[in-house]
């Protein structure tokens, strides 16, 4: 499915403010991430692995996960590697080609979302629930049509 795009004279204002707005919420919303996880003495990066794990797992391909997180601002294929390996040492994630959480990661990984999900409720119940819900289904699709945009100009 082609769709047109309109020209710069005939765009919505509301385009250009976008992506500077997405920026902008997305910066604000990971350094109150860093700054509550902290408190944990936990970084982001490490949530977000966990977090990945369980959400996709079990059994979660190394390779996938490796991918995901390199996606990540913070980190590049070296410091995931050091990420997982630690992980690892820490005795929270296990497994070669497929990984998965131990027992003890499990647990870290549910008490950090209660943690995180409290403050999220905090800051997400002053907007209207419509709204939230209309936003995520809007981001969703904006990232699935992206996503296939890109792949279809894949080699």
């Amino acid at each position: 499915m082609t769709t047109s795009v309109p020209d710069t004279t005939t765009r919505p204002e509301v385009y250009g403010q976008f992506g500077q707005a997405l920026g902008f919420a997305e910066r604000t919303l990971t350094a109150i991430l860093r700054e509550h996880l902290a408190k944990r003495d936990t970084e982001p990066e490490t949530w977000y692995a966990l977090q990945l794990i369980a959400t996709r797992g079990p059994a979660y391909s190394r390779d996938a996960l490796s991918d995901a997180l390199e996606g990540s601002p913070n980190l590049d294929v070296d410091s995931t590697r050091e990420l997982l390996a630690r992980l690892e040492a820490d005795g929270l994630i296990r497994g070669d080609t497929a990984v998965d959480l131990t027992e003890e990661g499990t647990a870290l990984h549910q008490s950090l979302r209660e943690y995180i999900g409290g403050r999220t409720a905090q800051l997400l119940g002053q907007f209207d629930l419509g709204d939230i819900e209309t936003t995520v289904r809007t981001l969703q699709a904006i990232t699935a049509r992206a996503t296939e945009e890109q792949a279809s100009r894949a080699p």
